[in-house]
């Protein structure tokens, strides 16, 4: 938990700072342009007979379209997918750092679990799996815990700790997942809303507006549904991924728990039919 709030928090502050540099670079060349077009007025030819000549409207120059002005253009359903977005990137890096090898099988500590069993130690054994909060030591206590009850109990027990620990990891990444899946729709909501929207002026107008009006509605409506998918496409790709890392971490964690337990085995085996240890 506390590695997602962090991550959150970075790619806000990295959102706002690129945001911030992207309004201060419109604000720059705003400031050129008015600065051009004062040095142009002024270098102007002054006419030999001044004659009245009909006033004209100048021509305003286009604002450039900009990413970030689409995104203001987008509205709350635009600044939704962003926040969407910016969670996707918190869960992600929250994912890439604790779904590790070394976090959920510590080096070594498997060695000194079979260590201590090897040598008749169960209680020092389960005592050790019990303060670790990895994957491994969880199922290994799971297991030494059911010791006294035969080995079935024991391999049932770590079977179950197992698709436990399978399920915790599975749940995870399920978020991923819901956000892919959540996007896409919320921007196609901002879509409709958008050429609702464009339409309803239209009417107003008794069907005189202009096709650019018209078609420049339609195309920032547009704009809901491109910022869905591009947070759908790395959810969906990224649910995937970390999904079958955790299907080859828990398969290899399942692996080294029975190399762990089979000292216990051959003790009880022994046991049963007699032979001392």
């Amino acid at each position: 938990m506390i590695r997602f709030l962090f991550s959150l928090l970075i790619c806000c502050a990295v959102a706002v700072s690129t945001a911030h540099g992207q309004q201060v670079a419109l604000d720059l060349d705003g400031l050129e342009e008015t600065v051009t077009t004062v040095m142009q007025s002024d270098l102007a030819p002054i006419p030999e007979q001044s004659q009245p000549q009909a006033e004209t409207v100048p021509v305003q120059p286009k604002q450039k379209t900009t990413f970030w002005m689409l995104i203001r253009y987008s509205g709350l359903v635009g600044f939704t997918i962003i926040l969407l977005s910016l969670i996707a990137v918190a869960l992600m890096i929250e994912h890439a750092l604790s779904l590790r090898r070394t976090i959920l099988m510590p080096p070594n500590f498997a060695d000194d679990v079979l260590k201590l069993l090897t040598q008749g130690q169960s209680q020092a054994a389960l005592q050790k799996c019990q303060n670790d909060p990895s994957a491994l030591a969880q199922i290994l206590y799971a297991g030494l815990s059911q010791y006294e009850f035969g080995w079935e109990s024991i391999e049932k027990s770590a079977e179950e700790a197992t698709a436990s620990e399978a399920s915790r990891l599975y749940r995870k990444v399920e978020y991923l997942n819901m956000i892919g899946n959540i996007a896409p729709m919320i921007g196609l909501l901002g879509t409709v809303v958008g050429m609702v929207i464009a339409f309803q002026q239209m009417a107003e107008s008794a069907g005189y507006g202009h096709a650019a009006d018209l078609a420049e509605g339609i195309y920032l409506a547009l704009v809901t549904t491109i910022q869905g998918l591009l947070v759908a496409i790395p959810c969906l790709a990224a649910h995937s991924l970390f999904g079958n890392r955790i299907a080859t971490l828990i398969t290899e964690t399942t692996l080294v728990a029975e190399h762990v337990l089979q000292p216990i085995r051959k003790n009880l085996s022994r046991k049963r039919s007699g032979v001392p240890s």
